[in-house]
């Protein structure tokens, strides 16, 4: 039995699970709000949030940070300029996630996850 597993697999190879959570981070900051199994809403949700916290900082090294991690460097200076002042005024919680439906092919549960304003 495994103890002390921090993520989530997602049934997927390290590489290919990396690259599904850095694309997510990358079209939440894009969109603000993207729909997504509840699995991955709740992976993204700790992502998202180190993230934030990171961008919050605001100086130069916080973006290099940053952008090494999302996969646009448009979403990079948006997460920073945008976003992470509009938030510096909360302590945590950045995110909000919604349970929303089941999807028909699969029935897994889907939700909402989304930034709190």
């Amino acid at each position: 039995m495994p103890h002390q597993i921090s993520k989530k697999r997602l049934s997927r190879t390290d590489g290919h699970r990396k690259a599904l959570l850095r694309n997510l981070a990358t079209s939440f900051f894009k969109h603000e709000k993207i729909e997504t199994t509840s699995t991955k809403a709740k992976e993204i949700s700790k992502i998202v949030e180190r993230l934030i916290t990171t961008a919050r900082g605001g100086d130069l090294h916080a973006r290099r940070q940053i952008a090494s991690y999302l996969t646009e460097p448009a979403v990079t200076k948006k997460l920073v300029d945008q976003i992470a002042p509009a938030l510096k005024d909360r302590t945590g919680g950045y995110t909000r996630i919604i349970k929303t439906r089941v999807r028909p092919g699969d029935a897994a549960e889907m939700s909402i996850i989304e930034l709190v304003r």
